[in-house]
């Protein structure tokens, strides 16, 4: 998609769930069914307020539990349809999914040391990054090319899924994915779209975006 000469197109904002059990006790959730804590609601809740101020145009989501219900609190204030997609669930990750941080360095040490260096790796048997990113992407411009000039889509995600995307969308090569940070519960990432394609204006964001205001704009 091309974007107008300023690179004030459309955006894209990559929206996290809220807090989890599971996220709090560093427990791997991969494609888990995993509800928001209470704790989690409000920060979708609070989170919701601000991200309605920008005004979106549309909302997609994983269909999964944590996805569906931080969805659901943009929707209730913007009056929005969300559109649930499996496309954007989280990648599925085996026998890695329901353990721990400290049981998968012990039980699969090799295994994370590789993913940390950037390595192709099925953890746990799942699926490779650059195959989340082959269902994820798509499903994100199919809904981006929808919007109107200027429009602005949210997209309710999960970290794994957000950070492979963003690696997609903006061209890098795989192994340069890890370099994007994760994201914090109910924070996001935003893409603007620009005369060379997407290009990554805000990450892992809690505040509302500002102009960038410099030579670099």
């Amino acid at each position: 998609m091309n974007g107008s000469r300023s690179g004030r197109g459309r955006k894209i904002v990559l929206w996290r769930h809220g807090q989890t059990a599971w996220n709090l006790e560093r427990r791997f959730q991969g494609s888990t069914d995993i509800e928001l804590t209470e704790e989690g609601v409000g920060q979708a809740r609070r989170a919701a307020r601000l991200l309605a101020s920008l005004r979106p145009d549309a909302v997609v989501a994983s269909d999964l539990r944590r996805a569906a219900a931080t969805a659901a609190e943009l929707a209730a204030v913007t009056g929005l349809t969300v559109a649930h997609d499996a496309a954007l669930r989280e990648t599925y990750a085996g026998a890695w999914q329901g353990l721990t941080h400290v049981e998968i360095v012990e039980r699969y040490g090799e295994q994370y040391a590789a993913w940390k260096r950037g390595e192709p790796v099925r953890r746990g048997g799942g699926e490779l990054e650059t195959e989340v990113a082959d269902r994820a992407a798509p499903v994100v411009l199919e809904h981006a090319e929808k919007l109107p000039a200027g429009g602005t889509l949210v997209v309710v995600s999960h970290g794994g899924t957000i950070r492979t995307t963003i690696g997609r969308l903006l061209g890098l090569e795989a192994h340069h994915w890890e370099g994007l940070g994760g994201l914090t519960n109910c924070c996001w990432s935003v893409l603007g779209e620009g005369a060379r394609g997407w290009r990554l204006l805000e990450h892992n964001a809690g505040t509302l975006p500002e102009p960038v205001l410099g030579d670099d704009d």
